[in-house]
């Protein structure tokens, strides 16, 4: 590079660490001072640690095609750049972390300003680079990568990430399927929240790294400091940086010049060569030369992401930084959410020549035309071709998704599932093209292995069936090759949601729509929360089959039956929740499904749900193993739109009802055995079939807050629904999960209710041992019912 080109990035360096670190000031000191906010926070330090290294990517290294990963804490330097290059408005900045502000950390659905990943929980949007860089593979592989050339994953990593323990899992993933165009940087800044980071960690990092495939560039030292050590003595300067304790070093560079001084004329004494080399330097240019780590080198940093853009090897860079670095507070060990004063603040801004009151303007104390420096943003790769995200077209959705072919009259939802899949599975339609199906090794024990039989797993390159070509009869015919769709996953449930997340942005990231299937033990669900809380954050589009569910896994267990995942389900934003009985209410489900996976519309809810359904999202789907008797039914399109909505009547209660039975799942056969022999006595007695408790409390919430704001005629689907329940009815609901999923219910109407379900872990045991001993089988609903009711009178009973 030209030293006129240095010098305007050493500029635009200077601007993003100044504009990063006022726009948190201002948070923090200017704006809650008039609105008396508490302390609004904000990570100064780690802006400035980092801020080399995301000048030199934004405004050089990076193309359109990359997509990048920010470390949570460097979101106001991202914000910085992002303003500068017109993608971010002034008053976002001035409103950081407030309402309807610059987020807190990049966020793909809150920021304006084209962020690629959300971050924000620490690690993940470093494994999900990876995953999109697999599936970024798929695309390629499958011909359907003509938006834009294949670009690079990056992440840009805080060294304290690299405690998290789904990185590794998700690096061993990326070594099975070959990983290509993936870049980690880390800020090797040795500074974590609570303490500097043990030493000698790098060389941990590097062993696992390259053990693993990738390429490993140490970024330690930079120009100045290379420069220094061919003088006389600087071997024995390298040597003291190379032996140097990090919180040696950490307090040294905040104490500053002075005290290096002091310390190496202490520590390498009088030796002439060295001692010249220190004294030929001032306070302020020791201080430089002993801060001007690799991470914060312009030359050094661009040169290794030019050398490291020739191939496409996954690459780890390890970027030794400064914590702090140009900011008073650089190196103190309390300056992770530590905060300058406004008096430190102001020194800042007078060491870089910027009046007061022009604080926010974009070239003040730039020292170089502004115009020139606008140009030079426009015309960086990255910002060159405007917005990058892409659009997709929608994959068509059949009316009726086929039915399984299997003529059993008993059938499990999860069988159900595995045989509608297998259907989709054998025609060629665009439907089936688009499905991307993937598991945690739970392929067959969650019946995706007639789809991967007839669709074939993902490799890019083939790899035979060998027990097939030995002759050994096998059920499972799979072939690993480019055309595949189902990617196959080790046991990591982490792994999987954020697969799922790379899948599901794929329309957006690779310009190609993909209809992801992922499946999992149900009760696994809680061991990557996180991660499926990250995807759905993301407004990634997936379909999750958990399965089995519930307690119903009778002989496995407490630590295979899962309890309180249906309120996981009804909690999670951007996932809708479903928990079908029957297959034919499936199969509905499903076909929706794959329709709401691709809306992204926007405007008010429907009015006839209140949910916000043109906006879409991904769903989840909670199945279990028992076998069911299937009901041989035809529905209406209002009977399909109930079962989507959430609920239909089994069996409408009379005008003179006194108890109405609701069930959800598995437990259908003992609520409808129940309410059979209770209506020989109780003949108006109603029998509600809930298939997602999720929307039907997510319509019942909006419904009220619609009439709160006025629009009195609002009512939600159950509501509707409950207008054949008499108010002197009681509710007794039922599933073989906790109990609070529907207690609500009760409050709809204000009828009394007694909700069944289980609140402690399971034991083995048959499904009738089990459903007795909780108190959720027939007898248990009858005898439920019976306590609830006493001569037409309501009895309030504590809910078990």
């Amino acid at each position: 590079m030209s030293a006129v080109s240095l010098e305007a990035l050493a500029i635009l360096e200077s601007r993003v660490r100044w504009l990063a670190s006022w726009t948190i000031h201002n948070a923090n000191h200017l704006r809650s001072a008039q609105t008396g906010e508490v302390k609004v926070g904000g990570h100064q330090a780690s802006c400035a640690s980092i801020s080399s290294i995301m000048t030199a990517l934004y405004f050089k290294s990076l193309r359109p095609q990359d997509r990048v990963a920010v470390k949570p804490h460097a979101a106001p330097n991202f914000h910085a750049i992002q303003y500068l290059a017109g993608n971010q408005t002034l008053e976002k900045l001035q409103n950081f972390r407030g309402f309807h502000g610059a987020q807190s950390y990049p966020s793909r659905t809150k920021d304006i300003d084209d962020v690629d990943f959300s971050t924000g929980s620490v690690g993940l949007g470093v494994a999900q680079t990876l995953f999109s860089s697999l599936v970024q593979d798929y695309v390629s592989a499958h011909g359907w990568l003509n938006k834009a050339p294949e670009g690079r994953m990056i992440s840009l990593i805080g060294d304290a990430e690299m405690d998290e323990g789904n990185i590794y899992e998700a690096l061993l993933e990326g070594w099975k399927h070959g990983l290509r165009n993936c870049w980690w940087i880390v800020d090797y800044n040795r500074q974590s929240l609570d303490a500097v980071i043990r030493e000698g960690l790098w060389e941990k990092f590097e062993s696992i790294f390259r053990s693993f495939g990738w390429d490993v560039v140490v970024l330690k030292y930079g120009s100045l400091q290379e420069a220094a050590f061919k003088e006389t003595g600087g071997d024995k300067l390298r040597s003291w940086i190379d032996s140097c304790p990090n919180q040696l070093y950490c307090a040294l560079a905040y104490q500053g010049g002075a005290a290096w001084r002091k310390r190496l004329l202490d520590e390498l004494g009088d030796q002439g060569d060295v001692s010249e080399l220190i004294n030929r330097r001032s306070d302020d240019e020791l201080s430089a030369l002993m801060c001007n780590l690799g991470g914060h080198d312009l030359p050094s940093l661009i040169n290794a992401f030019d050398e490291a853009g020739t191939h496409d090897r996954p690459t780890l860079f390890l970027c030794y930084t400064v914590k702090g670095f140009g900011l008073p507070l650089a190196g103190h060990k309390d300056n992770h959410a530590g905060l300058m004063t406004t008096k430190q603040m102001d020194g800042l801004r007078q060491e870089l020549g910027i009046r007061e009151g022009h604080e926010w303007d974009k070239w003040e104390g730039a020292g170089q035309d502004a115009a020139s420096l606008q140009r030079l943003v426009a015309t960086a790769p990255f910002f060159a071709k405007g917005a990058r995200r892409y659009e997709a077209d929608t994959v068509p959705v059949p009316a009726r998704l086929p039915q399984p072919a299997s003529a059993e009259k008993s059938l499990s939802t999860q069988m159900g599932f595995g045989q509608i899949l297998h259907e989709i599975s054998k025609a060629d339609g665009e439907l089936a093209k688009k499905i991307v199906t993937t598991a945690p090794d739970v392929t067959v024990s969650t019946n995706l292995g007639g789809w991967v039989n007839q669709r074939g797993l993902f490799a890019k390159e083939e790899l035979a069936d060998t027990f097939k070509s030995e002759h050994i009869p096998s059920t499972y015919k799979w072939s690993f090759s480019p055309s595949g769709q189902h990617l196959e996953l080790g046991i990591a449930e982490s792994n999987l949601f954020l697969m799922l997340s790379a899948l599901g942005l794929s329309h957006s990231i690779n310009g190609e729509r993909l209809l992801p299937i992922g499946t999992v033990y149900d009760p696994f669900i809680l061991r990557a929360a996180d991660q499926l809380n990250y995807a759905c954050y993301q407004d990634a589009r997936f379909m999750l089959v958990a399965t089995p569910s519930g307690i119903t896994l009778a002989p496995e267990g407490g630590a295979h039956q899962s309890i309180s995942t249906p309120l996981v389900g009804m909690a999670q934003d951007g996932l809708a929740a479903f928990e079908p009985a029957f297959v034919d209410e499936l199969a509905i489900i499903m076909r929706f499904g794959f329709d709401y996976m691709q809306r992204d519309g926007e405007g008010d809810p429907d009015e006839r749900t209140w949910l916000r359904d043109q906006t879409g999202g991904s769903l989840y789907l909670r199945l279990s193993t028992r076998p069911v008797e299937q009901p041989l039914r035809t529905f209406t399109a209002e009977q399909e739109q109930d079962i989507v909505d959430g609920a239909y009547w089994l069996r409408k209660p009379g005008p003179n009802a006194q108890i109405v039975i609701a069930y959800t799942g598995a437990v259908a056969p003992e609520a409808i055995n129940a309410v059979g022999l209770m209506a020989e006595d109780r003949r108006d007695i109603g029998l509600l079939a809930i298939t997602s408790a999720d929307r039907l409390n997510a319509g019942w919430t909006a419904a009220q807050r619609a009439r709160d704001r006025g629009a009195h005629h609002a009512q939600s689907h159950i509501e509707r629904l409950f207008n054949d329940v008499p108010e002197n009815c009681s509710l007794i609901t039922v599933l073989d999960g906790h109990p609070a999923t529907l207690a609500w219910l009760g409050a709809v109407k204000g009828n009394t209710i007694r909700t069944l379900g289980v609140e402690h872990f399971g034991q083995t045991g048959t499904i009738a041992d089990l459903y007795r001993h909780y108190g959720i089988d027939t007898q248990s609903i009858m005898q439920a019912a019976e306590t609830i009711s006493s001569g037409g009178k309501i009895r309030y009973i504590k809910a078990i």
